[in-house]
């Protein structure tokens, strides 16, 4: 509670920050917030190109002209939201070390700002996406308000997970070497550029278990390609997972703020 009402306290200066850096990322630059959506739309371009066109790639038991688009769109963009929040968490206090230096600064505010514009750049890809579906015939309707439940969840298990290897990134410099590294990976395990149920059925269980994305981006693609609602049973443990790493990532951050100027 003591750290909510902190970051309460300072909500103007999280709130400028986030202006700040949005504002100060297209400066100079000609095509300006179009860069938001260069980036992720290439990706998704070149994966739907090989995946559907070259390798004839499929979605089992449907079968038209947009269901692996969509299926691909999808997975790659909550995708793309989930790994910006890790690697802009795992280098803020790095980035902000002449800032951090000073007494008076509000280290603990810096998760919150990373969370932030990473939210407004998904949020301004994915209003893209949604236009698309609307245009095509495809949007899910009302079920569409399902994917909030489960972006909250995404949210506090990746900024957990962000605060503790940004904090211990500070003392160990190879933790962000690590990071991304296991993040090429994390999206090769996940059911994103392939159709999951191509997979065996115990294969797919362990991922559902086992990788929380594979759970999160599964049920972002059944909302948008199906109109299926999630199926919650599968999210208790990954909200637990959630709530343990978000006080893990503050109690690691609590207990090592302190000694993150000596570091600096």
């Amino acid at each position: 509670m003591q750290m909510l009402k902190a970051l309460w306290s300072y909500r103007e200066f999280i709130l400028g920050s986030v202006k700040r850096e949005f504002q100060g990322r297209y400066n100079r630059s000609l095509l300006g917030i179009f860069w938001t959506v260069i980036e992720p739309l290439s990706m998704i371009l070149v994966y739907t190109i090989v995946f559907s066109q070259i390798m004839r790639a499929r979605l089992p038991g449907i079968d038209d002209g947009w269901s692996y688009s969509i299926y691909l769109c999808i997975g790659i963009v909550t995708w793309e939201y989930f790994v910006t929040v890790i690697l802009r968490s795992q280098t803020m206090f790095i980035e902000q070390a002449n800032l951090i230096k000073k007494t008076n600064f509000p280290r603990s505010t810096l998760p919150v700002i990373v969370l932030l514009n990473a939210t407004i750049n998904f949020l301004i890809i994915f209003s893209l996406v949604m236009v698309f579906l609307l245009l095509i015939g495809r949007f899910p309707g009302w079920v569409a308000l399902a994917m909030i439940p489960l972006l909250i969840i995404q949210q506090g298990f990746a900024i957990g997970l962000g605060l503790v290897c940004g904090t211990l990134n500070v003392f160990f410099r190879d933790i962000g070497k690590s990071i991304g590294v296991i993040i090429i990976f994390w999206f090769w395990l996940t059911p994103i550029v392939y159709p999951r149920d191509t997979l065996p059925e115990f294969i797919q269980d362990l991922l559902i278990t086992w990788n929380p994305m594979a759970a999160f981006i599964g049920a972002y693609q059944d909302i948008f390609l199906t109109g299926t609602m999630p199926n919650w049973s599968v999210f208790i443990p990954h909200v637990i997972e959630a709530i343990l790493l978000l006080w893990l990532g503050f109690f690691t951050f609590m207990k090592l703020s302190g000694e993150m100027v000596d570091e600096l």
